[in-house]
């Protein structure tokens, strides 16, 4: 009974400092905490991303980062893919960096919705009515109302081989940073491009729908690349509009008059830009105004690879910044017109009242100019023939004086030997890169080559040359030796524990 007051005493003592203990466990928990939200928002607020990959396959090029950081807009982007699809996960990583940049631009806002078109039926429905999207895989670009379409073809190239009896179709290049980039400049821009097709002449037509020899589904694609297509009759407006930007001749099939081809030259002296498509065995009345920019039109047809006779398979393309990205890709021409450039005009590429002529296709050196048009199938001739490789494809500039610091607009002129190949029936077959190169040269014309600038990606292809002998070694290395090792160590561990 004498201890009673002690005994109490150091209860209330022990008790104090449990008490004392609890309370310092749950303020240090309450500061942990806090200072992992402190730590948490900081770093959502403020931080540093770097891709430690060894290929930094989506990293995006200083060219897209620094467009990225001067564009101005609020731009929506909707993508419409199959979450199983192969190039999923890649738009979405890749968007996913076009987001990061557009984050530190705060004059630039960007939002990117996902839509599964196996599951989100009622979005989809919208998306068809309001979008005019009916395909899945396709990524919409849109700011107030200016659209762009990205399809999984506009992002990747395959190649296709046959392989033992197999049909092998292999990933040769990712192009997505290109084609997204060029679709943002595109919609953000207040004013769409005008680009006026020549009519009256028997030339293709963007209104006509015939599966093979229209130009409706052309006519689209530049739509949707936020271009503004028209016809243009100059007799009926009384010439040119100063508002053309491109001047497209496709295929006429009429001679054009004196006082029109005055009218087209009238233009290009104004700095203007033409795309000329001109079929074989065809007299326009362009031969002097194109000899004057340094363009011969031959009567000769190319001639060369080709499946099944009737087409021109190329894959030899010049130096220049309309071909610089279809490496790897293949265009199919039909029937194509041989083109040469005029040796007495071409090289002064520092003049600038001269033009410079740049080869842009041509076959290869086992093909030939064919003079002989009612030669079936075609047969060289050494005293009639010319060897290739022969040009079907050119492109003429006129006002680049380099070394000089000045803001000069140069006169663009590409001209190509057919015009066939960007027809309703070439484009419906979905192969080659007939597109790629119609829209390449539009876009060097408009001087959009700043964005053809960014070079596709090469995929990452990691191959293990395996035996037998070394997939038993790898096995017996990852499924007994290193779990053994483990079990061996924790075994000695606990052993030695016990002991």
């Amino acid at each position: 009974m004498e201890n009673g007051p002690d005994v109490n005493k150091t209860i209330w003592k022990h008790r104090g400092r449990r008490f004392a203990t609890g309370l310092n466990v749950v303020v240090s928990l309450c500061l942990a905490t806090t200072a992992v939200l402190i730590l948490n928002v900081m770093a959502a607020r403020y931080y540093v991303r770097h891709d430690v990959s060894r290929n930094q396959y989506y990293q995006l090029s200083d060219k897209s980062e620094q467009l990225m950081l001067d564009l101005q807009g609020a731009v929506r982007v909707i993508v419409f893919f199959q979450q199983g699809h192969r190039h999923y996960e890649d738009v979405k990583a890749l968007l996913k960096e076009f987001d990061y940049t557009a984050s530190r631009n705060p004059a630039l806002a960007l939002s990117v919705e996902f839509v599964d078109p196996d599951r989100d039926l009622s979005r989809v429905r919208a998306l068809a009515s309001d979008y005019d999207v009916e395909d899945p895989n396709v990524v919409v670009f849109d700011c107030e109302g200016r659209r762009q379409y990205v399809e999984v073809d506009d992002i990747v190239t395959y190649v296709t081989r046959v392989e033992q009896s197999r049909i092998i179709k292999e990933l040769v290049s990712f192009h997505g940073e290109q084609a997204f980039a060029s679709a943002i400049h595109a919609v953000v821009q207040p004013e769409k491009p005008v680009v006026y097709f020549l009519a009256g002449h028997g030339e293709r037509d963007v209104a006509d729908y015939s599966p093979t020899t229209g130009y409706s589904m052309l006519a689209r694609v530049m739509r949707r690349d936020n271009l503004d297509v028209r016809r243009l009759m100059p007799a009926a407006v009384g010439g040119i509009p100063d508002d053309c930007d491109v001047l497209v001749v496709a295929g006429p099939s009429k001679q054009l008059s004196r006082e029109e081809v005055e009218l087209v030259e009238d233009y290009l002296n104004r700095n203007g830009r033409a795309l000329f498509l001109v079929d074989p065995y065809v007299t326009t009345g362009l031969d002097g105004l194109l000899e004057a920019w340094g363009i011969q039109l031959g009567r000769d047809v190319v001639v060369g690879m080709t499946l099944t006779g009737r087409e021109l398979v190329v894959s030899n393309y010049g130096d220049h910044p309309i071909t610089r990205n279809l490496r790897n890709v293949q265009t199919m021409f039909y029937l194509p017109r041989l083109l040469q450039p005029v040796a007495a005009l071409n090289g002064g590429a520092h003049q600038a009242d001269r033009p410079t002529v740049t080869v842009l296709a041509s076959n290869s050196a086992k093909g030939w100019a064919e003079a002989d048009p009612e030669m079936h199938p075609p047969r060289f001739d050494e005293a009639t023939d010319t060897r290739g490789p022969v040009a079907l494809a050119l492109a003429a500039e006129r006002g680049t004086v380099a070394g000089l610091d000045v803001e000069i607009k140069p006169t663009r002129l590409v001209v190509v030997g057919d015009s066939y190949f960007v027809s309703n029936a070439s484009l419906k077959t979905g192969v080659g890169g007939n597109i790629d190169f119609f829209m390449s040269a539009v876009n060097w014309l408009l001087e959009r080559e700043a964005l053809m600038a960014i070079s596709p990606r090469d995929p990452l292809r990691v191959e293990l040359g395996l035996d037998r002998k070394r997939v038993r070694l790898l096995f017996l290395l990852a499924v007994v030796a290193l779990p053994g090792v483990v079990v061996l160590t924790g075994g000695m561990i606990w052993w030695r524990r016990r002991r």
